[in-house]
C-alpha cells in the first residue's frame, strides 16, 4: 500500500519548526510565477501564522531609508499583534487585503534572502525558554511588536524596528523564548536612544531660543 504524497498546499509543523527558510522556500515554490494572495499564504500555515506573517512583512523593511512601504507594512502589523495581545487564534484581515497577490517574483525574492542572509536563524533558533514565546510570553511579544513597529513608519528610522520585529517573529514561530527576548531588548534600546534623541533636540531648541538673538 501506498502512503498518499502530503498536499503542496500546506505547510506542516515540522517544516516550520526545524526550518524558517525551507519555509519560506515552500511558498515561494507553491505560488509558481502566479504568486499567492495573502488568503493562500495564511491559509497555507498552521497556528504559528501570527509570527510567519509578521516575518514576510518586516523582511522588505530591513532595507535602510525605505520610505512608503515600512509606513503600510506598520499598520498590518499593529493589526496582526493587537490580535494577539487579544488572544485571536486565526489572524483577521480585511478581505481586500487577504485578496492581494503577492508576485511569484516576490516571494522568491524573499525566499532568495532568507537563505543567502538569513540562514543564521535556521542555526541559532531552537525551542527554549518557551515561557516568554508561548501564552503570556507571545502577548508579551505581541506589546513589544507594537512598540517596535510605532518607530517603522517614522520616516528613515524603519530598519533598527524591523530588525526586531524579525527577532521577535521567530520567537514566536521557533518557540524560541531567547530570540523574544533579544527582540525585546533591540526594541527597548532603539526606544531609549530615539527618546535620548528627541529630548536632546528639545532642549538644543529650547536653550537656541533663549541665547540666540532675535
Amino acid at each position: 500500500m501506498t502512503t498518499p504524497a502530503s498536499s503542496p498546499s500546506t505547510v506542516q509543523q515540522d517544516d516550520v519548526s526545524h526550518n524558517v527558510t525551507r519555509l519560506l522556500r515552500r511558498l515561494a515554490d507553491d505560488g509558481g510565477d502566479a504568486g499567492l494572495t495573502l488568503h493562500e499564504i495564511r491559509d497555507r500555515l498552521d497556528e504559528r501564522a501570527y509570527g510567519l506573517l509578521i516575518l514576510l512583512l518586516s523582511i522588505p523593511c530591513l532595507v535602510p531609508g525605505l520610505y512608503g512601504v515600512p509606513q503600510v507594512v506598520g499598520l498590518i502589523v499593529i493589526l496582526l499583534a493587537g490580535q494577539m495581545l487579544v488572544g485571536r487564534e486565526e489572524p483577521w484581515l480585511p478581505r481586500w487585503l487577504l485578496n492581494l497577490r503577492s508576485k511569484g517574483s516576490w516571494l522568491k525574492a524573499m525566499a532568495d534572502f532568507a537563505e543567502t542572509k538569513l540562514g543564521w536563524i535556521d542555526r541559532l533558533s531552537r525551542p527554549r525558554l518557551r515561557r516568554f514565546a508561548d501564552g503570556p510570553g507571545e502577548k508579551l511579544a505581541a506589546v513589544f511588536m507594537i512598540l517596535a513597529t510605532v518607530t517603522i513608519v517614522m520616516p528613515l528610522t524603519n530598519t533598527i524596528p524591523s530588525i526586531a520585529l524579525a527577532l521577535l517573529s521567530v520567537g514566536l514561530i521557533q518557540r524560541d523564548g531567547l530570540f523574544v527576548l533579544a527582540g525585546c531588548a533591540v526594541t527597548t534600546v532603539w526606544l531609549t536612544l530615539l527618546g535620548a534623541l528627541g529630548t536632546g533636540l528639545l532642549m538644543g531648541a529650547e536653550w537656541a531660543t533663549r541665547w540666540l538673538p532675535g
